[in-house]
């Protein structure tokens, strides 16, 4: 306990760096989606029976300006989020079948990091590049066991756009009519939070209410914070939800929680079944006639990116198997709002074996799996002869 920290700090250093984004840079990609724990905002940690990592902040800091620098988009996802969203998952902190997320107490404490995010988003210059927020990754896909998820979906949409309205930023389809002085110390802005008007419930005003003293805690990372001439952009962020469709059993529909500009994620991993049968023909087959873009956007889930999808299969994979697998996989993604791949590299080690090769984008782009340039694939009429009635 009294080296990790240290530990964890090196860790940060050492496996995302300059040379990471000069890579990027030179294989032409445009945005990154960032995975984060609730804990990166340590003040909502309960120590008494929570445990991670300190010091996550100021290396976000470090990398995002590293990425800004570099002219890289950031979407800051909220990976693991507080008491756990879904049973058994690596990703979400601790892996644990006491799924506590859905509670009033957890759903607060992932307002009040909404809130501070959005904040952040705004007037710290290390946040300039960030341009959205994703609200819970992958929460539990059975509707029935997310009570009270629909209306965290709508507080979300509403915590953004109240820290916007008192940071001065317009929300043109928000008519709030709330007319304050923009105050240039944030605290005092973010304090108006008690004259928002009815359309902000109480939850919503309190979870901003609950980020001041978080922010002030702030301080010695982040000095730009208290007094600002004007925030980093005057335009609202973009707020990001899993799409509709990663849940069943009549779940919430977060278009109905839009106020403003708003986008949806879907993750698409055929190694982990129930997808399509474990064959090449099936996986292209399926792949080549996915649907899952007009089905969001018929429900209002528009546009749509894919923010999670990779290589892996079910069987041994064939390098030219791999070749026809990527451009399917990017034809099909491209013609929603894009993709994100996950990840940009994996440990090489005779522990991790040889998972890089499909899990790895770096290492796809050196095995010639994936393109260089991104946007373009190495054939494409890959998808031809899988179409429904070739």
């Amino acid at each position: 306990p009294d080296t990790v920290d240290e530990k964890f700090k090196k860790h940060w250093e050492s496996w995302f760096s300059q040379d990471d984004v000069d890579q990027f840079v030179e294989l032409g990609l445009n945005t990154v989606r960032i995975p984060l724990g609730y804990w990166i905002i340590e003040d909502l940690v309960d120590r008494s029976t929570e445990y991670f990592p300190r010091g996550g902040f100021s290396q976000l800091r470090r990398g995002l300006q590293q990425l800004g620098k570099a002219g890289i988009v950031a979407i800051l996802d909220h990976h693991a989020l507080p008491g756990v969203q879904d049973p058994q998952q690596q990703f979400t902190g601790r892996c644990t079948t006491d799924v506590e997320f859905y509670t009033p107490y957890n759903y607060h404490r992932a307002l009040v990091w909404t809130a501070v995010m959005t904040a952040l988003s705004h007037v710290d210059p290390a946040f300039s590049n960030v341009v959205a927020i994703e609200a819970v990754n992958e929460p539990i896909m059975d509707a029935n066991q997310t009570p009270g998820y629909g209306e965290f979906q709508k507080n979300f949409v509403l915590v953004v756009r109240a820290v916007e309205l008192l940071l001065g930023i317009p929300v043109p389809e928000l008519d709030s009519g709330l007319h304050i002085q923009v105050n240039t110390n944030i605290t005092a802005s973010l304090n108006f939070a008690t004259h928002l008007p009815p359309v902000f419930p109480s939850e919503v005003k309190e979870a901003v209410l609950d980020a001041i003293p978080i922010l002030l805690k702030l301080r010695p990372s982040v000095k730009e914070i208290l007094h600002f001439s004007s925030p980093n952009k005057n335009e609202t962020l973009i707020t990001n939800f899993m799409d509709i469709n990663w849940q069943f059993n009549n779940p919430p529909n977060p278009a109905d929680a839009a106020i403003g500009h708003q986008i949806y994620d879907n993750h698409l991993y055929y190694s982990f079944g129930g997808v399509a049968d474990a064959t090449e023909d099936a996986y292209l087959r399926h792949n080549c006639n996915l649907d899952r873009i007009q089905n969001d956007a018929a429900l209002g889930n528009s546009p749509l990116y894919f923010g999670e999808w990779a290589l892996p299969t079910q069987f041994p994979a064939s390098d030219e198997f791999l070749y026809k697998w990527a451009d399917a996989q990017k034809r099909a993604y491209s013609q929603g709002a894009g993709w994100i791949f996950w990840n940009f590299k994996i440990e090489k080690s005779d522990l991790a074996g040889d998972t890089a090769r499909q899990w790895s984008y770096i290492e796809g782009v050196k095995l010639g799996y994936l393109t260089k340039d991104p946007s373009k694939l190495h054939n494409p009429y890959v998808c031809d002869p899988y179409l429904d009635g070739a």
